[in-house]
């Protein structure tokens, strides 16, 4: 970590590597890289973004010194673009295999640094983009075209823009360019997208807490569907499986290929267990942990018994040759999991920490965590019981201290109420 040398477009704090960056756009990449010896020289590709998740590659032809975070113009059909540099060196040849392209494949070139010409012409065309957005929205509309503009980016130089739509069929839109090139005087491209690519150029915050992944670095979207939900156990209610874009949750591919491995040797759920107890019912499933649940009944909870795979492979092979084992769990007590991470530790040492401890000697001595021996409190227990037994058998076993004792206070009383004074004292 040193010093950032370029503050002023690069990084808002004061420490930073080479590689970092504004977190302020869609699938920031850290160049982890960066600032090695020889890492800039491997390649004359550079990685350039765009608006949202748009990226391009450029070849670097002229040479010039490039950094993450350098604006530069690039070319264009027609004219130019201006973009922010996000890559460079080593990585993008690695960035290139998810484009499926190669080092020798044909790359537009990088002109130059943005100037402050570029700079000026653009933010006047970036100033027009929203305006454009829903005058078209309004011209599609008018023309009765079932589709949905949801973005319009303006090129750097303002001679094109693209207009990004959503449409479920197929849509002719061949009267909308004629009359868009004729409002706006500019050349149209427009690009469908998918529900999934709009949300990431959106952005937001998913349930889990985190930034959505299609607007961090997901760049591929695959097809989700519901036996995804099914292989993993979930509840296949669409209000929790649905992300922001209406669509299955991306994030449901992720695990399921670790969730049909470790289902592989587990037996049907359709199988019944029988034993000399009863018939068992699968009633659910613990994948990752090898478990299942069976009840006695076929549609309650009732006498829920939990066994490892293993278990259920056995008593199935013993029910196939005619055989019920006594019951359904074996005989030895398998190690119970804690479900609750409180039950594994005490919390009360946190209480404990700060008080003294206490001296050896009469209250017994602790041990590492604070807490007194109970050995040393039960053998003082015992020997205090023995004492008192042994005090018991003497008093049992002097009946004459006992007689005189009864005779002295006896004497007492009689002197009391005045009887027995003329008798001689024994």
């Amino acid at each position: 970590m040193e010093n950032c040398k370029n503050r002023d477009t690069n990084c808002r704090s004061g420490i930073c590597c080479e590689g970092c960056g504004k977190m302020d756009a869609p699938l920031n990449t850290f160049d982890w890289l960066a600032g090695i010896p020889g890492n800039y020289e491997d390649t004359d590709i550079v990685e350039v973004q765009f608006k949202n998740t748009r990226k391009g590659y450029y070849r670097n032809s002229n040479g010039i010194p490039l950094k993450k975070g350098d604006i530069v113009a690039v070319e264009a059909t027609p004219g130019h673009d201006i973009g922010t540099v996000t890559l460079t060196g080593r990585l993008v040849l690695l960035q290139l295999k998810k484009t499926r392209l190669t080092p020798e494949s044909e790359f537009k070139r990088i002109y130059r640094k943005a100037k402050p010409v570029d700079m000026e012409k653009f933010a006047e065309a970036k100033a027009r983009e929203h305006d454009t957005m829903i005058r078209s929205r309004q011209i599609a509309k008018d023309l009765e075209l079932d589709m949905k503009i949801g973005d319009v980016e303006y090129q750097g130089d303002g001679l094109k823009a693209i207009f990004y739509y959503i449409a479920d069929n197929r849509v002719d839109f061949r009267q909308l360019i004629k009359v868009l090139a004729d409002v706006f005087r500019i050349k149209i491209e427009m690009k469908q997208i998918g529900a999934r690519q709009e949300a990431g150029r959106i952005g937001g915050i998913g349930p889990c807490g985190r930034e959505l992944c299609c607007a961090t670095f997901t760049t591929n979207f695959v097809s989700v569907s519901t036996s995804a939900a099914r292989f993993q156990d979930i509840s296949l209610n669409p209000q929790k499986l649905a992300g922001q874009c209406a669509k299955l949750k991306c994030c449901l591919n992720y695990e399921v290929d670790a969730y049909v491995e470790a289902s592989r040797g587990m037996p049907s759920r359709d199988i019944e267990l029988e034993t000399k107890d009863g018939t068992y019912y699968f009633f659910k499933a613990d994948i990752l942990r090898g478990e299942l649940t069976y009840s006695t009944d076929k549609h309650l909870a009732a006498n829920l018994t939990t066994i490892s795979v293993k278990r259920a492979n056995a008593v199935i092979e013993m029910n196939k040759r005619g055989e019920r084992p006594e019951s359904l769990s074996t005989t030895v007590n398998e190690e119970k999991h804690s479900a609750d991470l409180l039950e594994q530790e005490n919390i009360a040492r946190f209480d404990n920490s700060n008080k003294k401890k206490r001296r050896k000697g009469a209250g017994g001595h602790k041990n590492e965590g604070g807490h007194e021996h109970r050995e040393t409190k039960r053998e003082d227990s015992e020997n205090r019981s023995d004492n008192q037994t042994a005090e018991r058998g003497e008093q049992e076993h002097r009946p004459e201290r006992r007689y005189k004792r009864y005779k002295g206070n006896n004497r007492g009383k009689n002197n009391e109420n005045g009887a027995g004074k003329d008798k001689p004292a024994q």
